[in-house]
């Protein structure tokens, strides 16, 4: 396949994946869903996080999990984002989802991005990398005391282009150098089962986020929360 069919596809791709939520959900999920008087805790992610292809923002991984430990979450995942992609705009006063996370407060903070990354690997990957790096810096800077939980970008395909583990092992470098915690395989959670994805083919189902959240679960109890 040529370069130029490739960056179609490409662009494709993620043109879908920034589908307003309206096409997957009957309306965009609350920045603050009400789900416990707790921790209050932070999501920095894409759709993924964001719960689209649910059929009610309660059934998406974030919020179960949130729910079941009385955490008090705060949600401002955007469909289609990416470190990069369809990043308007980055760094302090750009009122952008870090900025947002951290004027929350939180005292936890989930980073689940990347995955749309992968559909700019091919001609931005040096800013991809960069961008990772500066993202979880300065919401470590601006977030001292706050415990970070990075995770292993999401994936939706049982096919894997090389750019997703190259992502992650940056996305895990990245969470290193700032001493987050790290939650390795996400990437795989929903592989090889398709009747776990919603309508589009793109997102989980009610299922699949329920399967995610199991998984998360899991991975949180062996970090002792």
């Amino acid at each position: 396949m040529g370069t130029r069919a490739r960056l179609v596809i490409a662009a494709v791709l993620c043109l879908v994946l920034a589908i307003g939520v309206a096409v997957a959900l009957t309306s965009k999920p609350s920045d603050d869903t009400a789900t416990g008087t707790g921790t209050r805790v932070a999501f920095y992610g894409d759709s993924y996080t964001l719960g689209t292809g649910a059929s009610s923002p309660d059934k998406r991984w974030s919020t179960i999990v949130s729910r079941e430990r009385n955490w008090n979450e705060f949600n401002p995942s955007v469909n289609g984002l990416g470190f990069v992609a369809n990043r308007a705009d980055s760094g302090e006063g750009s009122n952008d989802l870090p900025e947002q996370v951290i004027e929350s407060n939180p005292e936890i903070v989930f980073v689940t991005m990347g995955l749309n990354d992968n559909f700019a690997y091919d001609f931005q990957a040096t800013d991809i990398r960069a961008q990772i790096t500066a993202d979880l810096d300065r919401l470590k800077k601006a977030l001292p005391d706050a415990r970070f939980i990075v995770v292993e970008p999401f994936w939706y395909t049982d096919d894997r282009p090389t750019s997703v583990d190259v992502i992650g092992g940056w996305v895990e470098d990245a969470a290193r150098s700032i001493g987050a915690d790290y939650i390795p395989g996400a990437s795989r959670w929903i592989e090889g089962h398709p009747e776990w994805m919603a309508a589009d083919g793109l997102h989980p189902n009610d299922e699949g986020y329920a399967a995610m959240a199991e998984r998360m679960e899991t991975e949180l109890t062996k970090l002792g929360l």
